[in-house]
């Protein structure tokens, strides 16, 4: 029975805590998009411009027309 005397206000500051934490991660906005980041690291965003210097696949010569030393 004294072990309860312990117990229960120590539970109830545990619970207290708990429950201040999430209320200030409600309010700074850390569940605001919790799909964002899943999407973003699935999808490349695509650039306009393409890579130079990168080989071509049909030619094997890079893209901005160079030939390749010693071909």
């Amino acid at each position: 029975m004294d072990t309860l005397l312990i117990l229960i206000p120590v539970s109830l500051t545990i619970g207290l805590i708990a429950l201040c934490a999430f209320l200030w991660a409600m309010r700074s906005g850390q569940f605001d998009d919790l799909d964002g980041a899943a999407h973003r690291i699935l999808f490349d965003e695509e650039d306009d411009k393409p890579d130079r210097g990168r080989p071509s696949a049909t030619t094997g010569a890079p893209e901005d027309g160079r030939r390749k030393r010693g071909a």
